[in-house]
């Protein structure tokens, strides 16, 4: 294959696939529909045209057949009137007239028959033209709906993927969140242990950071003694009753005995 036959079909090849792109199928089914009722049409036409002509004729015939009339009572006056000289002549030309619709006549079968065949023919196509139609019609129903279809699972498609990467951006911010967490966290901790110096230029003291820490852990003590101390105060009541049952009876038993020393107390003064 030489070069430039190859570039021709590569060039033919890189149109057909550009017009394909381009292609309805709905328009190209309605160009079609279109030319065949156009071809309809002149069928139609045609057939008029016959029959015009073919009616053309038939009016001629109708003519000389009545020429051929008057000629015939023309030729039968002249005989009547003992003019055998002009009935000949009337005769003769009635004879010229046969010929004549003679031809017509075969003209007329002619242009009839013609006729009865363009009439079958335009019955035909018109019936292949109404079943084109309804073939058309239920292509275009067809792709409309693979079209939208089509254009639905595209739609879906292109939402799972969008999905997807909002998906993955989403993921991509919360590894991104704990990344930044556990540094922060990190950062905290090397600041409290003093391998971190502060950045604002503050000198770190280490006795107060323990003193700090000694605080904090005094506080707790604290806090652990109050609740021990609340728990405590939750027994008590049953101590106090105990308690002051304990102080009336020995007040009861002291009583007596400070009335006796009483008079003696009298006594000795």
């Amino acid at each position: 294959m030489s070069v430039m036959k190859r570039v021709s079909l590569i060039f033919k090849a890189k149109a057909n696939k550009a017009l394909d792109k381009y292609e309805d199928p709905r328009e190209t089914l309605d160009y079609s529909y279109q030319r065949q009722l156009e071809m309809l049409t002149q069928v139609r036409r045609g057939v008029a045209d016959v029959a015009t002509s073919r009616k053309r004729v038939e009016l001629q015939m109708n003519s000389l057949q009545q020429q051929q009339n008057k000629l015939e009572n023309q030729a039968k006056q002249a005989l009547g009137a003992g003019r055998d000289d002009l009935a000949r002549d009337a005769l003769t030309r009635k004879s010229g007239l046969q010929n004549q619709l003679t031809d017509l006549q075969t003209q007329y079968q002619s242009l009839q028959a013609d006729e009865e065949k363009l009439t079958a023919a335009s019955q035909r196509l018109q019936s292949r033209v109404e079943a084109f139609r309804t073939q058309k019609e239920t292509i275009k129903a067809t792709y409309t709906a693979a079209e939208a279809q089509s254009r639905i699972g595209e739609a879906v498609s292109g939402i799972s993927e969008e999905m997807g990467d909002v998906g993955m951006a989403v993921q991509r911010a919360q590894d991104k969140t704990a990344q930044m967490q556990a540094r922060a966290g990190a950062i905290d901790e090397l600041m409290a242990s003093g391998a971190l110096d502060d950045v604002t230029g503050t000198p770190h003291d280490d006795i107060q950071a323990e003193l700090d820490r000694m605080g904090g852990g005094h506080d707790v003590d604290l806090e652990l003694a109050r609740l021990k101390g609340e728990l405590t105060q939750g027994e008590a009541p049953r101590g106090i009753e105990g308690s002051a049952a304990g102080g009336a009876a020995g007040q009861q038993a002291a009583q007596p005995t400070q009335s006796a020393d009483q008079p003696q107390a009298g006594d000795g003064s």
